[in-house]
């Protein structure tokens, strides 16, 4: 049978998976599986002061290790790893402690930007501190090679020993021409990941993104809290010595008066950039600046729990969240240092093992479920990436990948979203789900963000594995879309990778997110139950895959 007729087939087997044991459709009126108090003692406990932000390398990576060991064996699942729970992730973590200030020339004029305040920036380099005397810039538009658009900035252009400067997202952004790139759906040349990989390939000495709030999806206080401190890569067996000597970001506001000083007016390198055919050309400007660069070397871990098929054993669905966050930084204006994370993930870990624990008490699955609390995502999505090069269990035999990075803290919502939307059978699956509890899908309110590249189920999905994500709703039982917009929008301003990011009973209703949570402990049943694997859809980047 045909992985198209997935589709028929759900028809056949969810009735099974709803009705078999409820005699009813309305799930409102059953007793859910995943209740809100037990999600919230999770996420007070991991997201207290105690456990220091969740930072790899440090004591809150022993407590977090230490309590989702006990939690999964209190639950009863087997570990997930030959007789250990853990999977060690080899991680190098470097320090990047960059001078104050980077001297640019140019046109006669002398401009000094302001470490923090106008960029920041780090190295992936191990053997040596880094000096850059007079590095010219070269304008490299968006950064992006892609032939399938027809697309090179950097034709015709030699960067090698020369910095490069690109803007951030990719040529569609702000744009209603779905053909043109993805339009305002960022694709994954919008990535600053993908920016500086591709200033690898390309010989640059270093990478600089010019930042905006819009379409990067996200303040340039983010940047300033999580690049001014440690981070971590997966180690490889070159140290890095093929990386750029640096890499990082530039305030739009530096960007600008660089781009004045070269000769250009505000938005005018935007404009052109955007157009087909743009020649990429330096900047006749030349930067100076230097970092004192140090290295640890240590493993982290992946944490991971199993529950056997009863049928199948050796075909696997794997929920994933990353347990890790950002540790402890700078003093806020409160005094206070720690980032705990609490929605950023202890709430998706929370949820986690209350899925598992849900698992655990019901029917056994005919497959086998795994469960795997990641590392490092904060860092680069650094421990999936990990199980994903290093599998234990193969990827050939994997359905799906369920990821859950944040779940609902504002009460229940009427929709859920779906990042990503259009990439997979999963998502026809969900529909059936979302359908059962009364409530609908929405469509992805910020798709110029590329929440879908962001998160640890992208590892999946460039492995092959059909990979969901899906994102808090904002239409609020009782109160509508504009308080449920205005609540996400607060979350971003006030409290995303801030030390603000505390749980708090009297702002914090998790009602929605035990709802949510037991749509995804239902969506697993539902792909359990298929004999057809879920497959990518026509037209998503991944599906040649697999």
């Amino acid at each position: 049978m045909k992985m198209k007729k997935i589709s028929l087939l759900i028809a056949q087997f969810v009735p099974m998976i709803f009705f078999a044991c409820e005699g009813t459709s309305d799930t409102h009126d059953l007793d859910p599986e995943i209740k809100a108090a037990s999600l919230q003692k999770h996420i007070e406990i991991l997201s207290s002061d105690e456990y220091m932000g969740r930072m790899p390398f440090t004591l809150g990576e022993e407590k977090t290790l230490d309590y989702l060991e006990e939690r999964f064996m209190s639950i009863g699942l087997s570990p997930g790893n030959g007789n250990s729970y853990f999977q060690d992730v080899p991680l190098v973590e470097i320090t990047s402690k960059a001078d104050s200030t980077m001297v640019v020339k140019g046109n006669g004029k002398t401009v000094t930007l302001q470490g923090l305040k106008d960029y920041v920036i780090s190295t992936q380099k191990q053997d040596r501190n880094i000096q850059v005397d007079e590095a010219e810039f070269v304008f490299a538009g968006f950064g992006i090679v892609a032939p399938e658009y027809d697309w090179n900035d950097y034709k015709g252009l030699d960067v090698m020993g020369k910095i490069v400067v690109v803007l951030v997202n990719d040529p569609g952004f702000g744009t209603d021409d779905e053909k043109f790139f993805k339009g305002n759906t960022m694709t994954y040349y919008g990535r600053w990941t993908y920016k500086f990989e591709e200033a690898v390939r390309q010989g640059a000495l270093g990478c600089l993104v010019v930042h905006n709030t819009i379409p990067a999806g996200y303040g340039f206080n983010v940047l300033q809290n999580s690049w001014n401190s440690a981070q971590l890569y997966l180690n490889p067996k070159d140290d890095h010595a093929h990386q750029l000597e640096f890499k990082g970001w530039l305030s739009f506001a530096a960007a600008n008066k660089l781009f004045e000083m070269a000769g250009f007016k505000s938005g005018e390198l935007l404009a052109k950039a955007r157009k087909p055919g743009f020649t990429s050309f330096s900047l006749g400007l030349k930067a100076s600046t230097a970092l004192e660069v140090r290295v640890r070397h240590n493993n982290s871990k992946n944490v991971i729990a199993k529950l056997e098929g009863s049928a199948k054993p050796d075909e696997y669905i794997i929920y994933t969240a990353h347990w890790d966050h950002i540790g402890v930084g700078e003093p806020d204006t409160e005094g206070d240092s720690i980032f705990n994370g609490a929605l950023d993930n202890a709430s998706g870990t929370a949820a986690l093992l209350e899925i598992s624990e849900a698992f655990a008490r019901g029917e056994k699955p005919e497959r086998t479920i795994l469960f795997l609390a990641v590392t490092a995502e904060e860092q680069g999505l650094l421990g999936s990436a990990y199980y994903t090069e290093q599998p234990i269990y193969p990827i050939s035999k994997t359905l799906a990948n369920i990821n859950i990075d944040g779940i609902n803290p504002y009460g229940r919502m009427k929709d859920i979203v779906v990042v990503g939307e259009g990439q997979s059978d999963l998502e026809d699956l969900l529909q059936v789900a979302v359908d059962h509890q009364g409530r609908y899908i929405s469509s992805e309110p910020n798709p110029a963000a590329g929440y879908y590249f962001r998160s640890d189920h992208f590892n999946f999905a460039k492995a092959g594995v059909p990979a969901l994500y899906t994102d808090t709703g904002i239409d609020l039982v009782g109160q509508g879309k504009e308080v449920g917009k205005a609540l996400s929008e607060e979350y971003t301003a006030k409290y995303y990778h801030k030390q603000t990011d505390e749980f708090d009973s009297a702002r914090w209703n998790l009602e929605g997110a035990a709802e949510d949570a037991e749509l995804l402990y239902q969506l697993g049943r539902m792909i359990d139950s298929q004999e057809i694997w879920p497959a990518w859809k026509e037209g998503s980047e991944f599906k040649s895959l697999r």
